[in-house]
């Protein structure tokens, strides 16, 4: 399979240094193609990827920010029109161990089209150090998509994921639709990789939070969680497509 390994970054030039070269010294580099998606940072984070260019590292550059799904959007377009197989999708803020990569592409090789990272799959104790409003959330968010697709899932909301680019030769998958381009996206393409019952799993993953210090998050409590929830609620109850 030809595959290609995207972290999506938007001003993480600190934590992104150490996403490369955790990458760099993986079992997995030079085995995939590795593009990372820079959603238009102005931290010296394009001089950052510049620089890794002679390592085989590239960078998918957004003029100005556009959000998350937007660059993912930009991951799977660049993929598809370079005749990829497969991307995998990981955070640009050092939260995703690139030796899991593997735990994922097994789980494409063995037959299935969507393969979600969980840090809650048959492991007690783990998500990482967590604010507690969000481990919260990261447990409701499943529970929610398990209840409007009838289908047991334990974590929708970890952005650690494979899947084969041929599920979007189903025109049902609209990805262009301007409603997804903050976090939208995300819960969206499971979403629907389960609706159309492809073939899905979750394999378990860790995710490691770095320093409060370098940056926690820079999702909003309220509209971001919204960003994230809304896709769910709108696709369960029929009122987007």
């Amino acid at each position: 399979m030809k595959i290609l390994v995207c972290p999506i970054a938007y001003n993480e030039r600190v934590k992104l240094q150490s996403v490369v070269e955790r990458f760099l010294k993986s079992p997995v580099c030079g085995k995939v193609d590795y593009a990372v998606v820079d959603d238009g940072s102005n931290d010296g984070t394009e001089a950052l990827l510049c620089s890794y260019a002679p390592r085989g590292v590239r960078t998918l550059r957004h003029v100005f920010q556009r959000g998350v799904g937007a660059a993912i959007r930009t991951a799977i377009k660049h993929a598809c029109a370079h005749h990829y197989d497969v991307l995998v999708i990981m955070a640009g803020n050092d939260k995703d161990n690139p030796d899991e990569i593997p735990v994922l592409l097994q789980a494409v090789e063995a037959g299935f089209d969507f393969v979600q990272g969980s840090r809650y799959k048959g492991k007690v104790g783990t998500g990482g150090d967590m604010p507690f409003y969000r481990k919260i959330a990261t447990r409701f968010h499943p529970w929610l998509m398990s209840f409007f697709l009838r289908v047991p899932i334990t974590d929708s909301t970890n952005g650690f994921r494979a899947f084969r680019l041929s599920i979007f030769n189903d025109k049902r998958f609209n990805i262009d639709q301007p409603w997804l381009d903050a976090y939208e996206l995300e819960p969206y393409l499971m979403f629907k990789a389960i609706q159309f019952r492809l073939k899905f799993t979750e394999v378990f993953v860790t995710k490691i939070y770095p320093p409060k210090k370098l940056g926690y998050t820079k999702m909003k409590p309220f509209l971001g969680w919204w960003s994230i929830l809304k896709p769910v609620f709108y696709l369960g109850l029929g009122i987007r497509k």
